[in-house]
């Protein structure tokens, strides 16, 4: 008996001394990470892992694939204040985590300004690779106080949510990072607009790079690539809450994000364990012939497969021949003959990534014949498309002014989504 009161004690003392070697996943208000310990929080599951690491001589607080033969980082904490030496401790201070520098100097924190909670806090790394701040006594969602999920940096992870909290304003996007081993700041990012179609734009800083198109009950229709697989399904939620873009796996033991790099381009990535290597699913924008934001001007699209690429829609011609002739293509194209209101019809184009939706007007309720009366009767209407595509094509969006920025996909190549140009009797073939 005594025996087995030993070994239970002896168990119990091992238990307590070793305890950092195991896989732990929370930080309470008594615990700290720093650089000097190594410790790390690793998620149920083994899947992620965050703590400190180094690069260019200078320390972040960050997040990685536990499991991956090399880093592959997918949230940095600090990345525009980095640490200069190798002196940093994450820790709770009252309701907010901070991670403190040289004396002890705060260079991140979560910055909560709410202070009313009872119980302690803890911090808590969980399986999807959400680091959270939550109520220690409260569970579940409802008691998180602040997430790393609303604050990405360069990935989109699984459960992840690109675009806004409407109650809040949060808007949630990527931003790339300078170098592939420099975490701060880079030049491009990747945002989701809020406007009457809402769609996702690349920045390279003020400029618009590139544009996804308006999600179309599938995929966005300027990124036809994003094909759902049978491990992986897509989510784009708008309603009084938020408006934003989701990706789940099927699949947990398959690995992919969605990333925007430092050389501008957004991209899926899939890890292939059989290769040791992330395998590019697609990467957009595809070719920077018809991917560039406006490349084409009004009232003209993109084609690859014709030459030039750039192409006046059936009715208009070029605004400016000659520079049309030595492809500057930005002054776009006119009107052949002037609309008369009510004797005008519409070109069907086919398979297409809808124009710009800034002063887009969107109605839900409608399909694409009460669509098509609705444009004809005002005056203003240049062109006409369903919202969704699903189904055989429901709700209705109507353009009012230039029409920019599109391209033609080549049959199959995308979910076919079709607009209705408005021209002059004169101009319909």
């Amino acid at each position: 008996h005594n025996s087995y009161t030993f070994s239970f004690l002896l168990v119990r003392f091992v238990l307590i001394l070793f305890r950092p070697a195991f896989a732990i996943n929370t930080l309470s208000s008594t615990e700290s990470l720093t650089i000097s310990t190594n410790r790390t929080l690793v998620s149920p599951g083994d899947v992620f892992e965050l703590g400190f690491f180094r690069t260019n001589s200078r320390w972040y607080l960050g997040m990685w694939y536990k499991k991956l033969p090399y880093r592959t980082y997918v949230w940095v904490a600090n990345r525009d204040n980095p640490l200069s030496s190798s002196i940093g401790t994450l820790k709770i201070s009252g309701n907010n985590l901070v991670l403190l520098g040289h004396s002890n100097k705060s260079v991140w924190s979560t910055n909560l300004t709410r202070g009313n909670e009872r119980s302690p806090v803890v911090a808590e790394l969980l399986a999807n690779g959400n680091f959270v701040m939550r109520d220690s006594n409260i569970n579940d969602a409802s008691g998180f106080l602040w997430q790393s999920f609303d604050f990405p940096t360069n990935t989109l992870l699984p459960e992840m949510k690109l675009g806004f909290k409407l109650k809040t304003g949060l808007n949630r996007f990527l931003t790339s990072w300078r170098s592939s081993n420099d975490p701060s700041s880079g030049n491009f990012s990747y945002k989701l607009e809020a406007q009457r179609l809402p769609e996702f734009y690349l920045w390279n800083e003020k400029f618009p790079w590139h544009r996804s198109g308006p999600w179309n009950g599938i995929e966005f229709s300027g990124i036809p690539e994003d094909k759902e697989l049978s491990y992986m399904v897509y989510n784009f939620t708008e309603n009084s809450e938020e408006v934003a873009y989701t990706f789940l796996m099927t699949n947990n033991s398959i690995y992919s994000r969605l990333t925007i790099n430092s050389a501008g381009y957004f991209q899926r990535l899939t890890w292939d364990p059989l290769l040791g290597m992330w395998n590019v699913f697609w990467s957009s924008p595809v070719d920077l012939q018809c991917d560039s934001y406006r490349r084409c001007g009004p009232y003209a699209y993109c084609d690859v497969t014709t030459s030039p690429v750039c192409n006046c829609i059936q009715g208009f011609n070029p605004s400016n021949v000659q520079q049309w002739d030595i492809r500057d293509w930005s002054a776009g194209c006119i009107r052949r003959t002037r609309l008369s209101c009510s004797r005008d019809g519409f070109t069907r184009m086919k398979n297409m990534k809808l124009p710009e939706t800034t002063m887009a007007i969107v109605d839900r309720s409608i399909g694409v014949k009460e669509c098509e009366k609705r444009c004809l009767s005002d005056c203003n209407c240049t062109a006409f498309a369903n919202a969704d595509i699903r189904n055989g094509g429901t709700g209705c969006v109507i353009w009012t002014g230039e029409l920019e920025d599109m391209r033609s996909y080549a049959t199959g190549a995308t979910d076919s989504q079709d607009l209705y140009v408005r021209l002059a009797a004169a101009d319909i073939v």
